[in-house]
């Protein structure tokens, strides 16, 4: 089983807003599988939205209610990718230990 500084952290958060954490050597099992996915959609989510804030950055008519919505969707997004960024990191960290 890996070790405590070797958790994997999971792109969703507990009902009480605490991160998650998996603890598995199966990094091809139904779990680490599920949280590379919830990742990637993550991922294509926040692409979406940097693509649309261009978008309407560029445009002279957006609405500022428009602009608010936008900015809270790319803050959540943002949020989601500091978190897939950080767990990736822990990951690769945990490898080059193991192989050093």
């Amino acid at each position: 089983m890996t070790t405590s500084n070797e958790l994997r952290l999971l792109p969703w958060t507990g009902p009480d807003g605490k991160p998650c954490f998996l603890s598995t050597d199966d990094s091809g099992g139904y779990m680490s599988r599920l949280a590379d996915n919830i990742e990637s959609v993550q991922l294509g989510t926040a692409t979406e939205l940097l693509d649309k804030a261009i978008d309407m950055l560029a445009a002279t008519d957006t609405a500022p209610d428009d602009m608010r919505l936008l900015a809270k969707d790319l803050t959540g997004a943002l949020r989601d990718t500091l978190r897939v960024a950080t767990s990736r990191g822990h990951r690769l960290a945990a490898s080059e230990t193991r192989c050093s």
